[in-house]
């Protein structure tokens, strides 16, 4: 069945800290629209790469070496395997995230950072 999908709408009715709501399944794949106010945990997918695509505010994208601010319209992937948390940058963002339906989230311990001042962290 096919069904026009209003994002700025669905956007408008998401409430609380955390929602991560699934708006369609491609193949073996879904796309989700989230919603956040908090931090969300360090966690990696072992079996799946993660698509974000912007659509409110600035989402925050971290992984071990590298920060990522993606606004509305930016879009980037996040390998499987890699860890990664995400939160927003002001009081809220909303984004789509795409990935196999089935993947497999592992909650990981914040990684250990590189910086020039000490480049190789104990």
């Amino acid at each position: 069945m096919n069904a026009l999908i209003d994002l700025l709408q669905q956007a408008n009715h998401l409430t609380g800290p955390y929602e991560n709501t699934v708006l369609a399944e491609i193949n073996d794949h879904v796309i989700r629209i989230s919603l956040m106010t908090e931090t969300y945990f360090w966690h990696l997918h072992p079996d799946s790469d993660e698509t974000f695509l912007g659509l409110e505010g600035t989402v925050i994208l971290e992984l071990k070496d590298q920060r990522i601010e993606l606004s509305a319209g930016q879009m980037f992937t996040v390998p499987k395997g890699v860890a990664h948390r995400t939160a927003p940058s002001g009081a809220r963002s909303v984004n789509l995230t795409i990935e196999r339906a089935n993947a497999t989230t592992v909650r990981v311990d914040a990684p250990l950072r590189h910086s020039p001042q000490n480049p190789h962290p104990q």
